[in-house]
């Protein structure tokens, strides 16, 4: 091997490792999965809501049933994050165990911060939608869909690339749900489901199988 071709191949190594510090790579793709069965679970038991709520319209429809059925679903969304996140952050972790890696170090700030930005304005959007709610839950779903998905571009260059294209996949599916915005929560169990599993496979069986 010539000395040009060691120093190319040294340069090559020097270039790995400064990505691989600059990037969370402990970010585990089954709890893509779990999240994602998860929403599906919480997508279920959200239809059972609005569906006895149909139901007793006949009975005893009006401003208080809305707000049950309001405070209901809110009471689920948050129930369901805890345990998508609680589930992300175990397999997350069992997985920087694995590997010898930090799961919190700078970078994994950066990811978390820019992950943030977009998710917390998101968040404060929906919770104003929710207070001057006439008309504009249809939105929610295509909402919450727009805003994860530009978190998950803005944090991508903090860890593996390919969350890149479940933000792209987010921010178009919920695009399209706003010109179908009565059929919102299937775009939801959808993008936060089907497209969570199908990711968190992909992440799986491409960087972490037979580690």
């Amino acid at each position: 091997m010539s000395n040009s071709e060691e120093q190319l191949n040294a340069l090559k190594d020097i270039r790995q490792m400064m990505d691989r510090s600059s990037r969370f790579i402990s970010l585990s793709g089954l709890s893509g999965v779990f999240a994602g069965v998860i929403a599906l679970m919480g997508a279920y038991f959200a239809n059972d809501e609005i569906e006895k709520f149909v139901a007793k319209r006949g009975y005893s429809y009006g401003v208080e049933g809305e707000m049950d059925l309001e405070y209901n679903l809110i009471k689920l969304g948050v129930f369901v994050l805890i345990i998508a996140l609680a589930g992300g952050i175990l397999f997350t972790y069992r997985k920087s165990q694995r590997n010898n890696l930090p799961i919190w170090d700078k970078t994994s700030k950066s990811l978390l911060v820019n992950l943030a930005i977009p998710l917390v304005a998101g968040g404060l959007f929906i919770i104003a939608l929710l207070i001057n709610h006439a008309h504009t839950y249809a939105i929610i779903a295509p909402s919450c869909l727009i805003f994860y998905g530009l978190s998950l571009i803005n944090a991508s260059k903090y860890t593996f690339s390919d969350i890149r294209y479940l933000g792209f996949l987010e921010v178009i599916l919920g695009l399209v749900c706003m010109f179908f915005a009565g059929y919102g929560l299937i775009f939801w169990a959808f993008g936060f489901g089907i497209l969570h599993i199908i990711y968190g496979l992909v992440m799986y069986f491409k960087y972490e199988r037979g580690q």
